[in-house]
C-alpha cells in the first residue's frame, strides 16, 4: 500500500498513464469497430483481415524507427509530435469524412489509419516508458499499475467509441481526436509540472 501511496505521488507517473489511457482509448475502440467498418461501411468481406493487418503493419514498422529515433531525439520530443500529429490528422480528416456523409473513400481512410497508428506506434512504448521513469526501485509493481489503470481507462473509452458506431467512421475518427486531445492537456499539465519544455 505504502509503493502504491508513493507512486500517486508521481506527477510524471500519474500523468503519463492517464494520457496513454485516454490516446489508447481511440485505438480500442478502433479494435472494437474495424470488423463493422471494413465488412459493412465498405463491403469489404473476406478481404477484412488483408486490410486490418496492413493497418497493424503501420505500428510495427514505426515501432522499429522509435528505437532508432528515441536515442537522437529523445522520448519526450517524440512524444509530442506524435500526439500531436495524431491530434491533428484526426481533426482534419473528420472534414471530409462529414463531406462523404461519414464514409471517405477507402484509399483516403486507409491513409488516415496508416498515419493515425504510425503515431500510436511511437507512442505504446514512450508513454509507458516516460511514466515508469521515476520508478526504477520499484520497477514491478510500477509496471503492473501504471498498466492497470491505463487499461482500466481505454477500455471503456474505447467501448464507447465502438458503441457509437453508425455504419460510418465518424465515431472513429471523432473519438481519435478528442481522445488526442484530451491526452495532450494531460501531458501538458504533466510537464508543466514537472518544469519541461520540449
Amino acid at each position: 500500500m505504502l509503493g502504491v501511496k508513493e507512486i500517486c505521488g508521481y506527477r510524471t507517473t500519474v500523468g503519463y498513464t492517464l494520457s496513454a489511457g485516454c490516446v489508447f482509448g481511440g485505438f480500442v475502440g478502433y479494435l472494437s469497430c474495424a470488423q463493422q467498418i471494413f465488412q459493412t461501411t465498405y463491403g469489404l468481406g473476406s478481404m477484412f483481415p488483408l486490410y486490418f493487418g496492413l493497418a497493424a503493419l503501420a505500428i510495427g514498422s514505426e515501432s522499429i524507427c522509435n528505437s532508432k529515433l528515441v536515442m537522437q531525439l529523445g522520448m519526450r520530443y517524440l512524444s509530442w509530435r506524435a500526439l500531436i500529429s495524431l491530434t491533428l490528422l484526426s481533426g482534419i480528416f473528420l472534414i471530409p469524412s462529414i463531406m462523404n456523409n461519414g464514409v471517405p473513400p477507402l484509399w483516403f481512410f486507409m491513409a488516415w489509419l496508416l498515419g493515425t497508428f504510425f503515431c500510436i506506434g511511437m507512442l505504446f512504448g514512450n508513454f509507458n516508458t516516460l511514466a515508469m521513469e521515476p520508478l526504477g526501485h520499484m520497477a514491478g509493481l510500477g509496471a503492473v499499475l501504471t498498466g492497470s489503470v491505463s487499461t482500466l481507462i481505454s477500455l471503456p473509452l474505447g467501448w464507447l467509441i465502438g458503441h457509437l458506431y453508425d455504419s460510418s467512421v465518424l465515431p472513429l475518427v471523432g473519438g481519435f481526436a478528442l481522445m488526442g486531445s484530451m491526452s495532450l492537456m494531460l501531458m501538458r499539465w504533466t510537464e508543466k509540472g514537472q518544469g519541461i519544455n520540449e
